[in-house]
């Protein structure tokens, strides 16, 4: 038997790793809970969700004095304005069909079939949009159209499919739209911190009354343990993909996802 804080351990490092990579953090989450026994049931559901501050955390740590420099200024400065303006554009489109669709989402589609398949075919996807000639014409994620960001946000919303990941979403819609890979890929960690905070508040309101003090240690340790490995993750991610590009997440999610195809066709 596995105990409570080494499964908070384990969870908190796919965690960190898979949360900004475009990989998707929840559907490496869920086959990891369906095929090496890392907690079921609701608490360990609602775990997913309440330990991805810590990643929103290493976010805010590694930019925080670019943050801090829109915070200061989105009252002053056009500029900041704006861009404080796009992310909220980019995080409206997730919202609306949260609220709507995200009973149904979760009853319908969180199960590791579609997490395989959408891995495959995101796979799929991330090695088309490696071989494109992409020649792009925005290079500052804080200073991307108005219109770009909205068409961003809406390719968020498609992530919402467990397997699909937040961040190739994200990042693949803004190189389409004309973003070099750093900026796309930095645009995706600014947008997380309205989703992934708005997906924590609204987990821990539904569910904080229901909590132990047990649970919220448990919590603890895979908040710290997420951010630790996100910092580490996120500083590597934008060196190895700006030189190297997607074709190593690509494979990844297609080995990850065949594997789950046949561990499921065998029964497991």
């Amino acid at each position: 038997m596995i105990s409570d804080a080494i499964r908070a351990v384990i969870l908190g490092i796919i965690e960190g790793v898979t949360e900004f990579l475009p990989v998707s953090s929840t559907g490496h989450l869920l086959l990891a809970e369906r095929f090496f026994d890392l907690g079921s049931g609701n608490f360990w559901d609602t775990f997913t969700v309440l330990i991805q501050p810590g990643a929103i955390l290493a976010i805010v740590v590694i930019y925080f004095a670019k943050l801090w420099r829109v915070a200061l200024g989105m009252f002053s400065n056009p500029a900041d304005r704006r861009f404080v303006i796009g992310v909220l554009a980019a995080f409206l489109p997730a919202v609306i069909v949260g609220l709507i669709a995200g009973k149904y989402i979760k009853e319908l589609l969180f199960n590791p079939w579609v997490v395989c398949f959408s891995l495959i075919v995101g796979g799929a996807v991330l090695m088309w949009v490696d071989q494109l000639d992409h020649r792009p014409r925005e290079h500052d994620a804080t200073a991307f159209p108005l219109p770009m960001y909205v068409w961003i946000g809406i390719a968020q919303c498609v992530a919402m499919i467990p397997g699909v990941s937040r961040s190739g979403a994200t990042i693949v819609s803004a190189m389409l739209l004309g973003a070099d890979k750093r900026a796309a890929a930095e645009f995706s960690f600014f947008l997380a911190i309205p989703t992934m905070t708005g997906a924590f508040a609204y987990d821990f309101y539904k569910n904080h009354a229901d909590m132990t003090t047990d649970d919220l240690g448990t919590v603890a340790i895979g908040f710290v343990v997420s951010f630790v490995t996100a910092i580490i993750v996120v500083k590597a991610f934008l060196s190895y993909v700006t030189r190297n590009g997607f074709t190593f997440f690509a494979w990844w999610r297609v080995i990850v996802g065949t594997l789950g195809l046949i561990a499921l066709a065998l029964g497991r």
